[in-house]
This record gives C-alpha cells, sequence and structure tokens, in this order.
C-alpha cells in the first residue's frame, strides 16, 4: 500500500519565545532532498537534547488530522500550511491507527522504519497560541510519529510513500501512544512489559513502558 507525498519539508531554528529557539515550522522543500541517518538534508533542529538523532530522524504529522483541528480550534490559519504541526512529510490517507511499530516504507529510494509515536509538548500549545490542544492530543491519539532510516536515499514531492513491511510488531501507534501516554488508557503490565522489551520500539518510549507497567504492578 502507498501514499503520495505532496511535500517534503525542513525548518531552520529561529526565535519562538523570547530569546529561545525553535525549528517547529517546517517548510516544503523544492526538488530531490537527500534523507540521511538523522533525517532530511536541511533540516534542524534547537534542542538536541529533546528532538532530533537516529530515531527521531523523519518527522509524519498526518494532513487529515488538519481537519479536526480545524473543528477543535474553530479554525486556525496555521492550518493552511503543511508543516504546521513540525511535520517533515505532507501525507493524507494515514494514521496512527493503521501503522505499526516496526512498519518499514519506501520514501523515494530511501527505507524508513517506524520507531516511536510524537509526544506532544508545550511548543504546539505555544505555536497556535491555544492552550488544551497537548491534552487532547493525548485524549485522542492524534500524535504523528517518528521513523528511523534504515538505508539513506532521496526523496522529492510527488513520490510515494509505500509500505513494504508490516505487522512486525502487534501494536499500532495508537496503541502505544494511548497504552503508555494517556493514564486513562486501559493497558496492563503485561502488555507494557512486553512494549518495553520491543527493541523495534525507541529506548525512550520503552523506558516509559517500563516505568507504567511497574507503577501498575505496585499499585
Amino acid at each position: 500500500m502507498s501514499w503520495q507525498v505532496e511535500a517534503l519539508l525542513a525548518g531552520r531554528p529561529q526565535p519562538f519565545r523570547g530569546a529561545e529557539l525553535s525549528a517547529f515550522a517546517k517548510e516544503p522543500l523544492p526538488g530531490a532532498v537527500h534523507i540521511g541517518p538523522e533525517g532530511l538534508e536541511g533540516d534542524h533542529q534547537a534542542d538536541r537534547k529533546h528532538h532530533g538523532g537516529v530515531q527521531m530522524a523523519v518527522h509524519l504529522y498526518p494532513l487529515d488530522h488538519h481537519d479536526f483541528w480545524r473543528n477543535e480550534l474553530g479554525g486556525h490559519e496555521l492550518l493552511a500550511l503543511p508543516g504546521a504541526f513540525g511535520s517533515n512529510l505532507a501525507v493524507r490517507g494515514i494514521d496512527e491507527t493503521a501503522v505499526r511499530i516496526g512498519d518499514r516504507f519506501r520514501l523515494g529510494s530511501a527505507l524508513i522504519e517506524v520507531s516511536q509515536p510524537r509526544m506532544p509538548c508545550w511548543k504546539i500549545e505555544h505555536r497556535f497560541g491555544r492552550k488544551g490542544m497537548v491534552a487532547a492530543i493525548i485524549k485522542n491519539a492524534r500524535c504523528g510519529w517518528y521513523f528511523r532510516v534504515i538505508e539513506q536515499g532521496a526523496a522529492q514531492a510527488g513520490d510515494t510513500l509505500e509500505r513494504v513491511e508490516c505487522d512486525r510488531t502487534e501494536w499500532t501507534l495508537a496503541e502505544v501512544f494511548s497504552e503508555i501516554a494517556n493514564p486513562e488508557a486501559a493497558t496492563s503490565a503485561q502488555r507494557l512489559l512486553a512494549m518495553s522489551a520491543c527493541e523495534l520500539l525507541a529506548p525512550q518510549w520503552r523506558e516509559k513502558a517500563r516505568k507504567k507497567a511497574e507503577a501498575l504492578v505496585g499499585a
């Protein structure tokens, strides 16, 4: 199964809150873009402690979610931009319920693998100037996700994002995100421990799963 990539996007650090810099806002890139171990050539992260690296090389926030946010926010001018939520790929017709940890996709000539959900932070609310967005993402699992790069390559707008391997784990991104990040989601210590032992899930999320499983056992 494949989806068309409407744009590949990158950002550079720019003033975001006072003297603080952020590359959250992404802009479409022209022509073919090299995709290396840490993502798209020309894409940057101002906060390297919490963003970037091989486990968060390429970010996809589904364009279809913009429709949800139009209803949720009562409209917002940023929602017309494909990089409004910091996404590196502008793609429609795919979401967290249809993708599993470890799924592999061919993006142009690159091979990328789903590594983890995207944990929302305050920068989303600051960019949009609206409170409550982080809580809404945690509640409905419209979180977006990251890929690691298995094979370097290049891609451009109009190329396809083709799934070439699937069902390498049993959990969709929506399940992983909800069961680990949402304190109200139904789960079990057994499921969380299984996630924590899964090498296809990024280490940060494996640790979150382990700690939550221990908390459930000790409750």
